[in-house]
């Protein structure tokens, strides 16, 4: 069947907007905002939505960070991050979903190996944003 999911990395004045996960699986650690695409929405729709979720922030997608691909026991796990512009900061969040809400440095994100959900997910798509290595959002066809 498979897992895809889609988020995007939030930036303002040099931080980056991570939610705290109420899931008891991975209850406390900081994210992306991201989570599993629904049956019949697109990958932009599904990111935006998203988003939207788990902040309360209006945003556009503006290009594709990562894509991230892990062969699971009985599944594939498929997960798209995108780079975006803040159009609207309205911070509002399920408390059962997501515990907090914080901006970050790049700095403290690096130090944060253990409080970060997937370490290497999150700081590898921030990087990439702040690099300038953002894949042109074109690159994504619709079928």
């Amino acid at each position: 069947m498979g897992i895809i999911i889609v988020g995007g990395v939030i930036e303002k004045d040099g931080k980056f907007l991570l939610v705290q996960e109420a899931q008891e699986k991975c209850r406390g650690k900081w994210n992306i905002p991201s989570g599993h695409l629904d049956p019949n929405e697109t990958i932009f729709d599904g990111a935006k939505r998203e988003v939207k979720e788990e902040t309360g922030c209006i945003v556009e997608l503006t290009g594709v960070l990562q894509i991230g691909n892990k062969v699971l026991e009985n599944d594939v796990f498929v997960s798209i991050v995108f780079s975006t512009k803040l159009l609207e900061e309205k911070i509002k969040y399920d408390p059962e979903e997501i515990l907090d809400i914080k901006w970050f440095t790049y700095e403290e994100l690096l130090d944060m190996k253990e409080e970060l959900r997937s370490y290497n997910w999150i700081i590898n798509s921030i990087t990439a944003l702040k690099d300038n290595k953002i894949s042109d959002i074109d690159l994504v066809k619709m079928m």
